[in-house]
């Protein structure tokens, strides 16, 4: 893959992966190859999540110093 893909891109091709599994036609090497896939996929996405919380829970200040929000 030479682009970077978007968390929604990502997003769209795990749950194209899940469907496939789900339909229970994909041959076991292929299925274990979508798995693994869909497991790198899914760490990814929850990554980004994560880092986005990170962004979403720390403002500036007046005074140009980052603070926590609170919950």
């Amino acid at each position: 893959m030479s682009k970077t893909q978007t968390f929604e891109e990502k997003m769209q091709e795990l749950e194209l992966l899940v469907k496939r599994l789900e339909q229970g036609e994909v041959p076991l090497e292929e299925a274990l190859k979508e798995f693994q896939l869909g497991m790198t996929l899914s760490q990814e996405l929850q990554k980004t999540l994560q880092e986005a919380e990170k962004t979403m829970v720390t403002i500036m200040g007046a005074n140009g110093q980052e603070t926590e929000m609170e919950a």
